[in-house]
């Protein structure tokens, strides 16, 4: 995707538009890296998360991740500025970066939908068609295509204008004291255009239709099998989920890459400023809605979220409080002797640092495993 890396600005004159714009951009731009974050922790910490297809959605997030470290902070300060202040250099590695990852993300996207359609629509070669080295050449591929379209295609000026200096026919971009851009011609608008974007939405189109009518007929054949049913909801949940994903993809990327290809037509100057910017976080705004999206919609991904902001003292506190109630009710059960000698409370030490005290003969009704491992508090599931 050729990111513009950054249409020309468009000035702010009012205080109170550039503070609400610096605002809604600060929390896109934190909303991308924590979602994002969150999707990579709660991937890596719960293993029913750690599927095939997972390896594409963990590839998606460290890529809107990134997008969210490297390429958002430069272009809100670069939009609210409306100058580019940090050299020429850098302006090509920046809108390198930019054209790259977006490009990355989509890709991402595209090869998530091809994974859900074989899993729906041949299930029982899931596995032998989806293996662990097709991924990691699927992977391998999404970057190659990205890299080629993004640095390659850029530091070689394959989309440069000819009527452009010879400096920025080298560097393919568009760089004054004030602006930092990426150029588009008309060979690379189309091309970058259709193989970013408008081919994979077909491909995409086409599979989910097919998945949705195979889900529809399934659905409708194995209602009255308990089992068999639960399996297809849960699969049918994950493909509804992974639908909404390329929805919001389509309205957030449609209009820049229609935007995109218009500037290839017509010129890099072809398009009012405020419309290139706004296609531009539109897009961008792709990158934070994904991980909402998957909180939102599956249950394996909310319970693993949820795993990961419960407090852990929350579930210490709740073990403390049962073992506390345990050892008050076996001290009233027992009867008292006549010359019992007052023993001490027997302290045990629990995972998270706190004491917790316990009568001493509270050990022997629960075993020679209560202690404090056996208290340890475990993440909640």
């Amino acid at each position: 995707m050729a990111s513009n890396g950054t249409a020309p600005p468009y000035c702010l004159d009012s205080t109170a538009c550039k503070v609400t714009v610096s605002v809604v951009l600060i929390v896109l731009i934190l909303i991308t890296i924590a979602g994002n974050v969150v999707v990579c922790l709660a991937v890596g910490l719960n293993r029913r998360l750690r599927s095939l297809t997972n390896c594409f959605i963990v590839s998606l997030a460290i890529t809107d991740l990134l997008l969210g470290l490297l390429v958002l902070p430069f272009s809100a300060f670069y939009q609210l500025s409306c100058t580019w202040g940090f050299g020429e250099v850098f302006c090509n590695i920046y809108t390198s970066l930019d054209v790259m990852l977006c490009t990355a993300s989509i890709l991402n996207l595209f090869m998530i939908s091809l994974d859900r359609y074989c899993a729906v629509t041949d299930p029982l070669r899931y596995p032998v068609l989806v293996t662990p080295v097709r991924v990691v050449i699927s992977l391998v591929l999404i970057w190659v295509i990205s890299i080629t379209l993004s640095f390659l295609s850029i530091h070689l000026g394959w989309n440069s204008r000819s009527e452009n200096s010879s400096s920025e026919l080298l560097t393919g971009v568009n760089h004054t004291a004030s602006k930092c851009k990426v150029q588009v011609n008309l060979v690379y608008g189309l091309v970058d255009g259709l193989v970013t974007f408008y081919l994979p939405l077909l491909v995409m189109c086409i599979t989910y239709y097919r998945i949705f009518k195979i889900a529809r007929d399934q659905a409708r054949r194995i209602h009255h099998v308990g089992s068999w049913k639960a399996a297809t909801i849960k699969e049918h949940k994950a493909t509804v989920t992974l639908a909404a994903v390329m929805g919001a993809f389509i309205i957030c990327w449609f209009p820049y890459f229609t935007v995109f290809v218009y500037r290839g037509l017509k010129g890099d100057e072809a398009v009012n400023e405020v419309i290139e910017a706004v296609v531009l976080w539109l897009g961008y705004a792709n990158s934070a809605l994904n991980p909402i999206l998957y909180a939102a919609l599956n249950r394996d991904f909310r319970t693993a979220y949820q795993q990961l902001f419960h407090c852990r003292l929350a579930g210490c506190n709740a073990r403390e409080t049962f073992l506390r109630s345990n050892s008050s009710q076996l001290s009233r059960n027992q009867s008292p002797e006549p010359r019992r000698q007052e023993e001490k409370p027997l302290k045990l030490q629990v995972w998270s640092g706190t004491e917790v005290t316990v009568p001493r003969g509270a050990t022997d009704r629960f075993g020679a495993g209560f202690g404090p491992q056996a208290i340890g508090c475990q993440p909640l599931v």
